[in-house]
């Protein structure tokens, strides 16, 4: 196999997705578009990769970094044909295959590429283009054929006339293309079009007249075909993506309830015989265990969650971490920083920020657990707050082990409470508390006999 250059084409303007943001920043399933073709490229091995930018090229370089990639700037948009042209610099000595492929093209596959590679050096071809057979070809170039079948040329959407208008086979923008004739072609293009642009697929018909056969390789799944040039073309492929995941997840003993409003980003992982309800999004980097149940309208994003995990309706889950046999909910939200251990209950309406809580402990009812150390065994009341923030710093609150902690608790940080210590409800905490002892700030009761009474009369007495 001869040495393997790619050119992905990335400088595009995006007019129609009406954004300021690049179209290939744009995300799909989590990720920019641009990162799907790079990470497939890539995985390719080749010697040499040329990302081509114009618009928005620095926050494309950002994202993609420059290990292993050279970067080249289209200054003005001139088309295709022209962003090709301006890699030449960094392939004039090489020797090998080229592969061209485009930033908005995120769906194709490894499997795809390597086949129109083999097909392309077995049939020593100077140029093989990528095709698929479509019902509806509007937007797409078509592949124009003699009546041997041998491929002649493209013809651009806006460019073809009525009888090549009907034609289903169309030309992916994805080409195997010997690096020699591929830059000796584009010199030769014209921009007498009507979009008035260097048109890369020109080159076929230039390969054609030559007397150069030229290979074809169709992609059976169209999916791995569809670019996006629209908002609307966007939620499509998000649709056919979230399709072939949740399709994955399901073959892989994972039950999803209802596929149709389950949001799995690529790069989430999930253990087998785990039940996912409606309305769940998992997100980034999660890694859900084995035998978790998950009720529905769940949001967790850069989580893990162990085996057996019980997240309860409506929760929210960012950058935490669950041990085995946690249950969560409903109504809860966990925020970054977050580590529970094996068998904490985090009920209704419970926030718990940057804070680690040991193994057996319950906080059940409406309480804020923030920026603490919370022990094994130990019971939160309903109404507890810890009080971290001084205006300028936060503080820290650490609870031992076995502690119980009285409805409507205010523990003012820093302050640590010992192991098997109570705290009386309603107490203000603002001093250590001892191992075992028992703490209470409460202003004495005081019943005022009669006092009713004598309220409702003065009040009639108005009237």
């Amino acid at each position: 196999m001869k040495p393997l250059g790619i050119i992905l084409l990335a400088a595009g303007l995006g007019k129609r997705m009406m954004s300021d943001l690049p179209k290939v920043l744009h995300h799909l399933g989590g990720r920019p578009l641009i990162l799907y073709p790079l990470r497939i490229a890539q995985s390719l091995e080749p010697q040499r990769v040329v990302i081509v930018v114009g618009n928005g090229a620095e926050g494309v370089r950002q994202l993609c970094g420059d290990d292993g990639i050279t970067w080249v700037t289209q200054q003005e948009q001139l088309g295709t044909g022209h962003a090709v042209l301006c890699a030449r610099d960094v392939f004039f000595d090489f020797r090998g295959d080229l592969l061209i492929l485009s930033g908005d093209v995120p769906l194709i596959t490894r499997t795809s590429l390597a086949e129109l590679l083999r097909h392309h050096s077995e049939q020593n071809r100077i140029v093989t283009l990528m095709t698929a057979s479509v019902e509806r070809p509007a937007g797409y170039g078509r592949v124009l054929r003699d009546s041997s079948g041998g491929v002649v040329g493209i013809v651009e959407d806006r460019d073809a006339t009525g009888p090549q208008s009907v034609i289903k086979e169309v030309n992916v923008g994805i080409y195997a293309v010997s690096p020699r004739f591929l830059f000796s072609a584009l010199d030769g293009l014209s921009n007498r079009n009507q979009q008035g642009e260097y048109y890369l697929p020109d080159i076929v018909g230039i390969a054609s007249r030559k007397g150069e056969g030229v290979g074809t390789v169709q992609v059976e799944d169209t999916r791995e075909i569809l670019g996006i040039n629209t908002r609307e073309e966007l939620a499509l492929m998000e649709r056919n993506l979230q399709e072939s995941v949740n399709q994955r997840w399901m073959e892989s003993g994972v039950t999803l309830k209802d596929p149709r409003t389950t949001y799995i980003e690529e790069g989430v992982l999930i253990g087998k015989d785990t039940i996912i309800g409606p309305n769940t999004h998992l997100l980034g980097r999660t890694v859900v265990g084995e035998r978790c149940l998950i009720d529905g309208s769940a949001y967790v994003m850069d989580t893990r969650l162990g085996n057996g995990v019980r997240l309860k309706f409506s929760v929210v889950l960012t950058e935490c971490e669950l041990d085995e046999m946690v249950e969560i909910g409903p109504f809860a939200h966990l925020r970054p920083g977050t580590v529970l251990k094996r068998n904490v209950h985090v009920g209704c309406f419970v926030e718990v920020k940057n804070s680690l809580i040991g193994e057996e402990t319950k906080a059940n009812h409406l309480a804020y657990i923030g920026d603490a150390t919370l022990g094994k065994g130990t019971n939160i009341g309903a109404g507890t707050i810890t009080c971290n923030y001084d205006g300028f710093e936060k503080h820290r609150t650490t609870i031992g082990d076995r502690v119980q902690v009285g409805s409507s608790t205010q523990l003012v940080a820093p302050v640590v409470v010992g192991d098997d210590a109570y705290i009386g409800a309603g107490s203000t905490i603002t001093q250590d508390v001892p191992s075992g002892a028992l703490a209470l700030s409460r202003v004495a009761q005081k019943n005022v006999v009669g006092w009713v009474q004598r309220f409702r009369e003065r009040h009639n007495k108005k009237q």
